[in-house]
């Protein structure tokens, strides 16, 4: 059974940085494209950026040069960097396969604001 844990969430100012991390059970990284996803209030979830079994990234428009999506293949942890944090970057941020092919984890709060 997959199991995938979101944390390093939290309330941070503009212009800020968080880091996050995905912990996952059940699942080889090493064989998976992997991705991180964000639902802010009232909009659909979004991807926002993924990463292949080989290490190659790929960013949404929006959070191109800020994020940095990484992963350690040896204990199954994945990564996103965020640094100069904006408002419009407030949601609830999930990890997941490349096209959320396994059961969604709780998610981690991401809030920016002043």
């Amino acid at each position: 059974q997959v199991q995938l844990v979101e944390s390093g969430g939290g309330l941070v100012q503009p212009g800020g940085s968080l880091r996050l991390s995905c912990a996952a059970s059940g699942i080889a990284f090493n064989r998976w494209s992997m991705a991180w996803y964000r639902r802010a209030p009232g909009k659909q979830r979004e991807l926002v950026a993924t990463i292949t079994s080989g290490g190659r990234t790929n960013y949404a428009d929006s959070v191109k040069g800020r994020f940095t999506i990484s992963k350690n293949n040896a204990d199954n942890t994945m990564y996103l960097q965020m640094n100069s944090l904006k408002p419009e970057d407030t949601a609830v941020y999930y990890c997941n396969t490349d096209g959320g092919y396994v059961n969604w984890g709780q998610g981690t709060q991401v809030t920016v604001s002043s």
